[in-house]
């Protein structure tokens, strides 16, 4: 495995806390998921792998990068007011996505399946143009970063909105 990749992911507790079981559980395997399999690379460091620390301050996203012996490389402040938008449709085409399971027939579903894909596609590919000359990140990463996020929003027990 090359240097340019996440080795960990850590969520402040105090700022990002889990309102639950299902939260943290979500959170979790988001976490996983990342770290599974990622690119990852701060502009102008080679001094990955890394270790990503999440925390939120007055809706910002605090992204604090360290080297794997612990050593700060940058910390990164992320508005999250951009993505309001995007997060309150992705939860909203989820939730008709697991309505629409219960009820619709398998071509309704694909339809809303892939309604939700593309809502999904659109806030990694924000995500990207974010952090674009300060951490550059492939399309599968962004994707699983921008789930990372919105599991840490709705573990909050809050809207995107809030």
């Amino acid at each position: 495995m090359g240097t340019d990749r996440l080795i960990a992911v850590h969520i402040d507790d105090d700022t990002l806390g889990a309102s639950g079981p299902d939260a943290e559980h979500e959170r979790r395997v988001a976490i996983f998921d990342l770290i599974e399999e990622n690119s990852f690379a701060v502009t102008g460091q080679e001094r990955g792998p890394y270790v990503l620390s999440l925390s939120q301050a007055e809706r910002r996203l605090i992204l604090a990068v360290r080297t794997e012996a612990a050593e700060d490389v940058h910390t990164f402040i992320l508005s999250l007011g951009p993505f309001r938008g995007v997060i309150r449709d992705y939860f909203m085409i989820c939730d008709s996505y697991y309505e629409a399971i219960r009820t619709q027939t398998p071509h309704q579903i694909e339809a809303i399946d892939m309604a939700r894909r593309g809502i999904h596609n659109e806030g990694s590919e924000l995500l990207k143009e974010r952090l674009a000359g300060k951490i550059e990140i492939d399309h599968p990463t962004a994707r699983r970063l921008f789930t990372l996020i919105c599991a840490l929003h709705a573990g909050q027990g809050r809207s995107p909105g809030a």
